[in-house]
């Protein structure tokens, strides 16, 4: 092999490796899922109570930094029940839901 082919393999060797140790680091999901922006205070103050209830910091408990899928199972059941509580908070409020006749929920 002459030098400038093994240099050649070199760098794109090193390339490689470089561009598969991206995907490692990225963050997999978003911490919080979102919502629609909140417009009353009354709205703003019920998607906080979701943000921080019960069920949400149980689920917190349960992220694994080293596990993708968990954190991807995670995501989902946060945002479903993000989504519970906020609209349970809004009954309680008496406000309108947002939305239409039933909250979309991810397959």
């Amino acid at each position: 092999m002459t030098p400038p082919t093994r240099r050649a393999l070199l760098l794109g060797s090193l390339l490689l490796l470089s561009l598969a140790g991206c995907g490692l680091f990225r963050n997999p999901t978003p911490l919080r899922p979102e919502l629609p922006d909140a417009d009353a205070p009354a709205q703003r103050a019920c998607l906080q109570e979701a943000r921080g209830s019960e069920s949400v910091r149980d689920l917190e408990r349960q992220r694994n930094p080293q596990n993708t899928p968990n954190w991807e199972r995670l995501a989902e059941e946060t945002s479903a029940r993000v989504n519970r509580a906020y609209r349970d908070c809004l009954r309680r409020a008496g406000l309108a839901l947002p939305g239409g006749v039933e909250a979309v929920r991810p397959r």
